[in-house]
């Protein structure tokens, strides 16, 4: 008998439990779980809760979700969860998601174009309502996911992409006033730290500081590719550091690679701002906390998450071409310095 209890004790609790414990219709039980469709009397609905909380009911979600012909779960996959960046962006879509009621699947492509393919198909057999992509190719391969009829919102884009929504920032302007300011404290020689990809918002950020540097009649400064990475800022660092004359000026595409630039500074034992000078592209938290704090061009990204998450969930997702771009801020810190360098 005994057996049988410890059995019957690791028994899943179901909506029938439920109801007969607060006295119910399991109706009643399913309308205070889902929010509806019925209007539920506050008395009422408050034994079912204390039910539901004491007898640690959970819904069976798969269950539910054949029901409403809905998973309620959006799939997003970014190549670099590690990137603070990314790590903000996945965060302010996870906020924007769970406001309309819904969840987020997050995966992380670790910038592999294969494993990217590999993820799509994946969140396709979970039967997301909705996927969310900054993908690592200009031209993602999405015709699995039309093919199962899923709206698709692509993030970190410079422009649009036919037949779908895409969601980004004015990546070149940005860039372009970081250089600005720089060229306003005096810097005629400004180097750019930048990533190895030619295209997308890469290329969109070396052209804002091409013309910046044309616009005040500069030449063009060196040049370092590197990943969007700290190793990679860090390698950039040192590559213009050793130049015969290393540039007096630094504009790494990314706070990910400024933070490397800055470690490659410091080595030197030469001062920032006062030797030389950095500004950075995205405004993640990591740029704050750097030493010294980074000037950076900051990137909107809960506008931009609320904008990617109300696309997705709307008709319109997947169904015409539209570009959401955002503005950019230039958030003035410590490193960019204050009167002109001299050498």
């Amino acid at each position: 008998m005994q057996d049988q209890e410890r059995v019957a004790a690791r028994r899943p609790v179901t909506r029938q439990d439920v109801a007969r414990y607060a006295g119910v219709s399991t109706a009643v039980v399913s309308y205070v779980v889902n929010s509806g469709p019925r209007a539920v009397a506050p008395a009422t609905r408050a034994k079912v809760l204390d039910a539901i909380r004491l007898l640690d009911y959970r819904p069976n979600a798969a269950a539910r979700a054949l029901k409403l012909g809905s998973t309620q779960l959006l799939g997003l996959v970014v190549p670099d969860s590690t990137n603070p960046y990314f790590a903000e962006l996945s965060h302010a879509i996870e906020e924007a998601a769970d406001a309309k009621g819904l969840a987020v699947l997050q995966t992380n492509s670790a910038g592999a174009a294969l494993q990217e393919r590999n993820l799509l198909q994946k969140l396709i057999s979970r039967q997301i309502d909705g996927l969310l992509l900054a993908s690592v190719g200009a031209v993602p391969d999405l015709s699995r996911v039309a093919a199962a009829n899923i709206p698709v919102v692509l993030l970190d884009r410079d422009e649009g992409a036919s037949g779908l929504v895409a969601v980004g920032t004015d990546y070149r302007a940005g860039s372009r006033a970081g250089v600005r300011h720089l060229i306003e404290h005096g810097h005629t020689d400004i180097g750019l730290v930048v990533g190895r990809d030619t295209g997308g918002t890469t290329a969109a950020r070396e052209a804002g500081w091409l013309e910046a540097l044309a616009e005040a009649g500069l030449a063009e400064g060196p040049i370092a590719h590197v990943g969007f990475s700290r190793e990679g800022g860090y390698e950039a660092g040192r590559r213009l550091l050793n130049r015969e004359r290393p540039p007096t000026a630094i504009f790494a595409s990314s706070d990910m690679q400024a933070i490397g630039v800055l470690r490659a500074i410091h080595e030197t034992e030469w001062a920032v701002p006062d030797d030389i000078a950095v500004i950075s592209f995205d405004g993640s938290v990591e740029s704050e906390f750097s030493w010294p704090p980074l000037t950076t061009i900051r990137q909107p990204v809960h506008d931009m998450a609320r904008a990617a998450v109300d696309a997705v969930t709307q008709d319109r997702a997947g169904s015409r071409e539209e570009y959401l771009s955002f503005p950019t801020e230039l958030v003035i810190r410590a490193s960019c310095g204050r009167h002109p360098i001299k050498r």
